[in-house]
């Protein structure tokens, strides 16, 4: 039987390395070794998320690893021109493979095999004998007939003195190689059409170059667009709520290039659903749109998995963003003496001069957000940490105990940068309302260095009136010499008795007191705890517990003497030394002594807000589509006829004797399987039947 062979196609030139390239290249070897590197470039692009901006790879890979895998192509896999090369070659060996054995298939469909001999059939496995009394042509003929009667196709030649009778069944099963291979040449091409090669043929020999400014799309140059005809893209459109837009944007390593869209998307409502945990449920985007060409208008609904088609384009819904929220917000420096709030406003997607030194840039608004405050699963800063290690602690994602939830909204969030004068920029995400977090009532402020980070939180305990005023005075009064010096005194005088030499211990508290808030405020270096830790590392080792015990208890006392002065100052009555308070204070030092890795000048909590919602659509023009639909038919149809079509072929061979007729059947198949034997078991008892 005819096999698929793995060597190529040979040609006999004068040339001897163009034969043997041309071999390699249509032999089933290469095609093998091509779908395995594909395979390996497919799983990386699979792994490594693909075509993120480039500083989100920066951050996640460092800039020596960056560059590497940026001259590989890495980020861009399937757009890559080593994988596009590679996908043209398989096309052409799978090709040439299904040319040069496909015809031999197909004859060894069409032939009976009818060359074989009496001696050779003996040779066989499965072979059975037995006489008959029937002349040889009419046992010819039942042999054929029976033969047809179970599903088997016969055909009797005469040849040698004897009748042959050949029969085949299941020879529809080389059409599964044959569908096999064309399914990966139909489908690979349907991919070919539906890459980025006709957009690269536009940057290469069309003068388009990716824009990589910032400014109204209207107001990028035409060397950035591209046209409506353009055969292949996927493009994204980010349309704010009562916006309308005729263009998309398509993301290209070093910018963007602009897709001209036939028609004109307007989103008029845009309709979102969230699960108990906070995830979306349904979005869902009311559209007008309009033909530009026509005039033609028509609503619709646009749904996930639910697109609009219209003109050879499907616009999908993607996703969705902020669309420009209105903000209103406090701000409360986070830096030196002064404590006084100042109002400030913004819009997502815009920025804010906040002073000389930063700018803020709002990133995105959230109306609520539903974390899992259930035990470790709320993780912030804990008392005795500092935020080096339990700031590091992400809020109510990523949770470790499945089984362990409190789903709760702690309302709305905001999202900003603050970017200094060089360049520099941290990431900041503040909640509006206060959280209860491990029985505290808490304000959480976010801060990450780097995008790909997830964000940590500072805990600010809300004060009686639920706000963050008291904190941010005692924070003030910190950094105030005077206060701190008005607090040590305070501190001495209620602590020591009168009489005695109680003037002179009084006076030594006094500096030991100022001394340790001193300390705690600390400098550039350090401050809270991590200063607290350096100095007692100067006490002898043995006596360090015992010296650490004094210290804190005298920075409490002072610390409460403190927040004392500052409510005087602000014309506030002094608080009650109950258990509340007590607790305030404890939460007020942690979040003080870890406010120094905030790093921040300000903080801004966020008081009121009009949302603006926006909905992203991908739209895409897909040529491919249906090629690759049919490619899929057709490796369907192939594995199936491999799998589950056993071609078997079978012959009995007649020649006359003295009692009548001898028969010598043998039966042959590619795969030798329990049924194949059943099978033969079954014809080899009713073929020598008598009629």
């Amino acid at each position: 039987m005819s096999e698929p062979s793995t060597t190529g196609i040979r040609l006999n030139t004068r040339r001897p390395a163009v034969d043997e390239a041309f071999e390699l290249l249509s032999s089933m070897r290469f095609a093998i070794a091509l779908l395995v590197m594909i395979a390996i470039s497919a799983i990386i692009g699979t792994i490594m998320q693909q075509n993120r901006a480039m500083p989100d790879y920066i951050n996640q890979f460092g800039p020596f690893w960056f560059e590497v895998f940026a001259k590989l192509g890495l980020y861009a896999v399937y757009s890559a021109w080593w994988f596009l090369l590679m996908m043209g070659f398989l096309v052409v060996s799978t090709s040439l493979c299904i040319v040069r054995n496909a015809p031999k298939m197909i004859k060894d469909m069409r032939s009976w095999k009818e060359n074989v001999r009496e001696q050779s059939l003996r040779n066989f496995h499965h072979k059975n004998e037995w006489q008959s009394p029937l002349a040889r042509s009419a046992m010819a003929q039942q042999m054929a007939t029976r033969l047809s009667h179970a599903g088997y196709q016969a055909k009797i030649v005469e040849k040698d003195g004897g009748t042959l009778v050949a029969a085949k069944r299941g020879a529809a099963n080389k059409f599964g190689y044959i569908f096999a291979h064309t399914a990966i040449v139909v489908i690979c091409i349907g991919g070919l059409l539906d890459s980025d090669m006709p957009i690269r043929i536009q940057e290469w020999f069309m003068g388009k170059t990716p824009f990589a400014g910032s400014g109204l799309i209207s107001d990028i140059p035409a060397q950035h667009r591209l046209s409506v005809g353009n055969p292949t893209f996927r493009a994204n459109s980010m349309i704010p709520e009562g916006a309308a837009s005729n263009t998309a944007v398509i993301p290209r390593a070093d910018g963007v290039l602009i897709q001209e869209l036939p028609f004109t998307i307007q989103l008029n409502k845009f309709n979102i659903d969230f699960y108990s945990t906070g995830m979306p449920k349904l979005f869902a985007s009311e559209v007008t749109v309009r033909d530009n060409e026509t005039g033609h208008t028509f609503s619709s609904v646009i749904e996930v998995n639910k697109p609009l088609i219209y003109k050879g384009l499907a616009v999908y819904q993607s996703s969705f963003e902020d669309g420009g929220s209105k903000l209103k917000l406090t701000g409360f420096p986070m830096a030196g003496p002064k404590a006084d709030k100042f109002d400030i406003s913004g819009e997502v997607g815009s920025s804010t001069k906040l002073n000389d030194a930063y700018t803020v840039e709002w990133s995105d608004f959230r109306p609520f957000n539903v974390e899992n405050l259930a035990g470790e699963d709320a993780r912030a800063v804990k008392k005795g940490e500092n935020l080096n290690e339990a700031l590091s602690k992400q809020l109510g994602s990523a949770a470790k105990n499945a089984n362990n939830k409190d789903l709760k909204n702690v309302g709305p969030s905001v999202q900003y940068k603050l970017r200094d004068a060089t360049g520099q920029a941290r990431e900041y995400q503040n909640y509006m309302q206060p959280v209860t977090v491990d029985g505290a009532t808490v304000f959480l402020a976010g801060v990450r260095s780097n995008p790909g980070e997830p964000f940590s939180y500072l805990r600010i305990p809300a004060d009686d009136e639920y706000s963050v005023r008291d904190w941010m005075r005692l924070r003030a009064a910190l950094n105030d010499p005077q206060l701190r010096a008005k607090a040590a005194a305070a501190y001495a005088r209620r602590a020591m008795p009168a009489g005695g030499n109680a003037v002179q211990m009084q006076t030594q508290l006094e500096q030991s007191s100022l001394k340790s808030l001193e300390i705690f405020a600390g400098d550039e270096k350090s401050a809270g705890f991590v200063a607290v830790t350096d100095f007692l590392r100067k006490v002898p080792e043995g006596e360090q517990a015992k010296a650490a015990d004094i210290f804190m208890k005298i920075l409490n006392g002072t610390l409460w003497e403190l927040w004392q002065v500052t409510r005087e100052q602000a014309g506030l009555p002094a608080v009650d030394g109950d258990e509340k308070h007590a607790r305030f204070l404890q939460l007020a030092t942690n979040a003080l002594a870890d406010s120094f890795f905030y790093k921040a000048p300000v903080y801004l909590q966020l008081d009121d807000y009009t949302q603006v919602k926006a909905s992203v659509f991908q739209v895409t023009r897909s040529p491919g589509k249906a090629v690759v639909y049919l490619g899929c038919t057709f490796l369907v149809l192939g594995v199936f006829a491999m799998f589950y079509i056993r071609e078997r072929r079978l012959w009995i061979w007649l020649r006359d004797d003295e009692q009548g007729t001898h028969a010598l059947m043998a039966m042959s198949t590619q795969r030798k399987t329990l049924d194949f034997d059943k099978e033969f078991n079954d014809l080899k008892e009713k073929l020598p039947q008598s009629a």
